[in-house]
Order: structure tokens, then C-alpha cells, then sequence
């Protein structure tokens, strides 16, 4: 493990005005987004998707690089270069998505563990030599009714913590991203103290664990009430409990922080990312690594006429990119 060469991944990752864009969803996953638009879930047709995205013209102007699914890193272009040398030649850094998904946390009803620590070394170890050079791990934690418990909170931290630990052996950098679940009725308030909790739990694991915090990028869930909560917040109040949060538990010395949308709008994402960003005064960078907010315009666009339209999703992936890189600067204007 070199430090110095994980720490200019890292500082790469989130360099001025660029983010991440997230395509890594599992075949299920694809399947129903494909099923809402009318798309054939088959490999060619993932394939040529993420193809679409990935050669967007430009994309490198915004996009630092693009965590990709099991399948999506061992597939090439139409014209036979593999995806993660076409990104390496592009400017943009592959990364991979190594979790195995969040199952039924024992004695903890309603709560979740993220699993996949087993046989993850000679993962990571074959995903570097398929070119990618960070990682992501997603834990998921629910709010509900005397939820989440310190146990689904520690028991998520310590396999975040884990899977960070054994990148960083490999050479890669770990994306952690514990995300506190938007659904529910909860308000503001009750996510700062979630989140707060969370991400006290996972830097102290990180630390036990002797994870280099220099290589190692934070993916965060923004504090935000619940989609069913009848509160209603500005921009403004959204932006200033998430910096405020963040500031009270988050290392300065971690490179980057990249948010996902986690269910808001296109707009909304946006919108709460540049507020932030126009705070001023931040101990790290704060920029985007979004899924849906990205892709979703340009999948229906392409769903409609899969050759004629394909030129025109692209321009709408350019346009999403531009507008997260501008609000990563605290510079886009609605």
C-alpha cells in the first residue's frame, strides 16, 4: 500500500468542480429502472447503457470518475476497449462496488447489515488488476419506531470499517458510505441525530481499524426530514444541518466528501449541494456522487428511440454533470 498514491486518488476524486457519477446498480436494480421505461433487461442492453453514459462527450470536464457494477467492469465499448481503460484514458478513475447487499440483521427487527467481508481480498485484488483504483460499501440505516439501534449502528460501522481496511491493503481507496434512509416520517432533527451517531460510529471504526483517513472518501446521506414527515424545509436549513453535522464528526483531514441523492429530485440534489458549497469556509471538499440524479432524464430520453435519441441523452448527461460540477463550486444558478 503506497499512502501517497491513495491520497492522490482520493484528492483526484473530488477535485474542483468534478464529482462521481454512480452506475453501479445491481442486475435487479437495473432491471426495474429498464421495466419503468419499457427497456429489455439483457446484458447487451446494460452494456450499450452504460456505454452511453460513460462516453458522454466531455463527461471528464465534470466527472472524475464512475463506480461501476461486477459486470459493467469486466464489459468494453461497441469498439472492444474495456470500460476501465477507456475511463483511464479519458481522465476519469474506474471504481468498483463491492458489496453484497444489505440483509436481515439477527436479534435486530427492521434493521440492516451490509454483507460481503468474506473472500473481499481476492476481489479487491482482481478488481485492481481490472483497472479499478477505489471501492464503494453501502450500509443502510433505517429510522423508524426505537430505530436504528447501537448494534445495527456498530455492526455497520465495523464491516465499513473492515472493507476500508483491506482496499487500502489492495491499493485501492474506500468509498464508505453509511446512508441514513430518506423514507419515513421523521423530521430534521431526528436525521441530525441519526446521522450524527452514525458517522461518530464509523470514524471511530475507521480509526480501530487503522484506515489512512487521508485515502478514504466519505459518501453521506444529506440531513433531510423523511418523505413522509409533514415538515416542510428550505434549501437553506437542509444545507446548514448537513455542513453542521458534518463539521461536528468528520475528520479535516479526509480529502473529499461526495453526497448521493438518496431519493431527492434532480433539482433538489443540486440545490442543496451548491447552498452548501457557497457556505464557505469548509474543511474538505464537498461534491457529488449521484445515481439516479444523473442518469434517470437520460435513460427515459433513451428508452424512447434507442438510435435516435442516443446523441441527445448524452447531452442531457453532460448538462446533469455540468450542473452537480458548478453547485460542487457553489456556482450553479437554477
Amino acid at each position: 500500500m503506497s499512502i501517497e498514491l491513495l491520497a492522490e486518488t482520493a484528492q483526484a476524486m473530488v477535485a474542483p468542480g468534478k464529482g462521481i457519477i454512480a452506475i453501479d446498480e445491481s442486475t435487479g436494480t437495473i432491471a426495474k429502472r429498464f421495466a419503468s421505461v419499457g427497456i429489455e433487461n439483457t446484458e447487451e442492453n446494460r452494456r450499450a447503457y452504460r456505454e452511453l453514459l460513460l462516453t458522454t462527450p466531455k463527461l471528464n470536464e465534470h466527472i472524475s470518475g464512475a463506480i461501476l457494477y461486477d459486470e459493467t467492469i469486466r464489459q468494453s465499448t461497441k469498439d472492444g476497449v474495456p470500460f476501465a481503460k477507456y475511463m483511464t484514458d479519458n481522465g476519469m478513475i474506474p471504481g468498483i462496488k463491492v458489496d453484497k447487499g444489505a440483509h436481515p440483521l439477527a436479534g435486530c427487527p427492521e434493521e440492516l447489515v451490509t454483507e460481503g467481508l468474506d473472500g473481499l481480498r481476492e476481489r479487491l485484488q482482481e478488481y485492481y488488476k481490472l483497472g479499478a483504483r477505489f471501492a464503494k460499501w453501502r450500509a443502510v440505516i433505517n429510522i423508524g419506531e426505537n430505530i436504528p439501534s447501537g448494534t445495527c449502528i456498530e455492526s455497520n460501522a465495523h464491516a465499513l470499517a473492515r472493507y476500508a481496511a483491506l482496499c487500502q491493503e489492495c491499493g485501492l481507496v474506500p468509498m464508505v458510505e453509511p446512508e441514513v434512509i430518506m423514507d419515513g416520517d421523521h423530521d430534521i432533527e431526528t436525521c441530525y441525530e441519526v446521522t450524527e451517531a452514525t458517522l461518530r460510529s464509523l470514524f471511530d471504526a475507521l480509526y480501530q481499524q487503522n484506515v489512512v483517513l487521508e485515502g478514504t472518501i466519505l459518501k453521506a446521506s444529506m440531513v433531510i426530514p423523511g418523505k413522509r414527515c409533514d415538515e416542510q424545509v428550505d434549501v437553506e436549513e437542509v444545507a446548514e444541518s448537513t455542513v453542521m453535522c458534518l463539521k461536528s464528526t468528520v475528520p479535516a483531514i479526509l480529502p473529499g466528501i461526495v453526497f448521493l441523492s438518496g431519493g431527492q429530485s434532480d433539482e433538489q440534489s443540486t440545490a442543496h449541494l451548491n447552498a452548501m458549497n457557497q457556505m464557505g469556509n469548509l474543511p474538505w471538499p464537498l461534491s457529488f456522487s449521484y445515481g439516479r440524479a444523473m442518469q434517470q432524464a437520460a435513460l427515459k430520453l433513451w428508452a424512447k428511440d434507442v438510435k435516435g435519441n442516443y446523441a441527445a441523452a448524452q447531452k442531457t448527461v453532460y448538462e446533469r454533470a455540468k450542473e452537480n460540477g458548478l453547485a460542487a463550486l457553489g456556482k450553479w444558478e437554477d
